[in-house]
């Protein structure tokens, strides 16, 4: 008997990993949720969301499985996939898109942070960069990343669109070398000193302060701020286990995260940055002589 006890026990043992796999599969798996969530986020949000997923595991038990990407792909990767329970993007721009697409549950988003668009620069600002219109002079490497996928892409376009003369722009993109994929690579590509200066986000020199530093843009140049917003995925199988989640990245010890990262957690805090109080999120139709370039 005991042999025989040994036996199945060591079977079942053996089939745990497939049975585990097998439950991520199902349709509406309840032990799916509990287990594991999937969130798919635009890289704007990648420090301190991997920060957040490790302390919401090791408190609850539920591993939070991070895609990230340009905000556009991993919205393309969620839909094709029908897969995710979180869709975190870096701004309003393409949660806009998924609430009219009708992959995410509209009254569920909320917004965790608010990000301002500024200029980054390598530290010490070797190329003396300080307002867009340096951004023209002949000679600098110039990168933002693509408009038609990232966020901060969009808002880079917006701005030079509403603030550069046709010649000024012209030259601004005579000095464009390359779009970049995501907010990551494009703050990568600038603490690699590849290019020498990027139309980013603020808190891009949190990210590796020790190589990048930001030059505020002028009030005026700033025609509204980004929110990072999070939305429970008509996709999830199990919606609960996902609010749940959204709820801790929304409370104290998530939103503290985002802080520590250099986020901005309220729009006060960042209107005071910037030393005016701007129109936050929205959306903004990219001219098609940005798309695709």
């Amino acid at each position: 008997m005991s042999r025989l006890f040994n036996f199945v026990k060591a079977r079942a043992q053996a089939l745990r990993p497939w049975v585990a796999l097998l439950a991520t599969a199902l349709p509406g798996s309840q032990m799916q949720g509990a287990e594991r969530l999937l969130v798919f986020a635009g890289a704007a949000t990648k420090p301190p969301l991997e920060e957040v997923a490790r302390q919401y595991a090791a408190q609850t038990g539920i591993r939070v499985e991070l895609v990230f990407g340009a905000s556009g792909q991993v919205l393309s990767q969620m839909r094709l996939t029908r897969q995710g329970d979180l869709y975190l993007p870096g701004s309003s721009d393409f949660m806009e898109k998924a609430k009219r697409q009708g992959d995410v549950y509209s009254e569920s988003e909320q917004a965790i942070a608010y990000l301002v668009p500024a200029i980054n620069v390598p530290k010490g600002n070797p190329h003396r960069i300080r307002t867009l219109h340096d951004l023209t002079r002949a000679g600098l490497r110039i990168a933002i990343a693509n408009p038609e996928a990232a966020c901060v892409g969009a808002y880079a376009v917006e701005i030079i669109e509403r603030h550069l003369s046709p010649q000024e722009k012209t030259a601004l993109r005579q000095n464009l070398v390359t779009y970049t994929e995501s907010c990551e690579k494009t703050a990568t590509i600038l603490a690699l000193k590849l290019v020498d200066a990027v139309l980013g986000w603020n808190v891009f020199e949190h990210w590796d302060p020790k190589r990048i530093e930001t030059v505020p843009l002028p009030s005026a140049h700033i025609v509204r701020i980004g929110y990072i917003p999070v939305a429970v995925s008509r996709f999830s199988r199990n919606r609960e286990a996902a609010q749940a989640f959204l709820d801790f990245l929304l409370g104290p010890e998530g939103r503290a995260v985002f802080a520590r990262h250099g986020y901005f957690t309220s729009r006060e805090d960042a209107f005071k940055w910037i030393g005016e109080i701007k129109p936050v999120g929205g959306e903004y139709s990219v001219p098609s002589c940005w798309i695709s370039r």
